[in-house]
């Protein structure tokens, strides 16, 4: 009896693969198989590139996958993306066979539970506190008949006439809008959330201090 022959004989008379042809086969194999996902595990690595858009690593304890979050969907997400936030992420896996990689394109990103997100709140309080931001010496008091209310808000939807209205039929005055996306289309992402950039805003006309909006009723009512 014969020996069986090798993988390499058989094969020998196959049509071989081109590096392209390989490359884009397993693309389409992989994008059609897990085109668009929904991941949880780990932000790592995360780079707020000067172009707006923002790269990152996901992992767990046994793997990671690079992402990227486009330019266009930054300001949509609900959290901003940090060192060591544990996330949930829905996107589209895409290939790139000239380096033989593959990532995540990110179009969504929610803390994975409440502790995530208290844990990042945390974070950025104890980075502004570094900063002397919540130093006794740094606070003003609210005048009592101020000439100019800096409100940082979006500048459309209910929350803003809700706070118009209230201040006209209070203490009319010049009202200041910074303008910010706010909680539930990317919360925090926008320029109110670094108070060195409202302060400079603010310097310009000397409106009263000012309070980020999360609910005009609680602040005016």
């Amino acid at each position: 009896m014969s020996e069986p022959a090798s993988e390499s004989e058989a094969g020998g008379n196959a049509r071989p693969y081109s590096v392209s042809e390989l490359a884009f086969a397993l693309k389409r194999t992989l994008e059609d198989a897990y085109g668009f996902v929904r991941l949880r595990g780990e932000l790592s690595k995360v780079t707020h590139h000067s172009n707006g858009h923002v790269y990152l690593t996901l992992k767990d304890e046994r793997a990671a996958i690079d992402g990227v979050v486009w330019k266009g969907q930054v300001r949509g997400l609900s959290i901003r993306p940090e060192q060591g936030l544990e996330v949930i992420v829905t996107g589209k896996i895409t290939a790139y066979p000239a380096g033989s990689r593959y990532q995540i394109v990110i179009e969504t990103m929610e803390a994975a539970g409440m502790g995530a997100l208290l844990a990042q709140l945390e974070r950025l309080k104890a980075r502004l506190a570094a900063e002397g931001l919540f130093a006794p010496e740094r606070k003003r008091p609210l005048p009592s008949m101020p000439a100019v209310v800096g409100v940082i808000t979006s500048p459309t939807g209910a929350v803003i006439r809700d706070i118009l209205h209230r201040i006209r039929d209070r203490w009319p005055c010049r009202v200041i809008v910074w303008p910010v996306v706010v909680q539930g289309d990317a919360g925090g992402a926008g320029g109110g959330g670094d108070p060195r950039l409202q302060r400079a805003h603010a310097g310009r006309a000397h409106p009263a201090p000012r309070r980020a909006d999360r609910g005009a009723r609680r602040r005016l009512g």
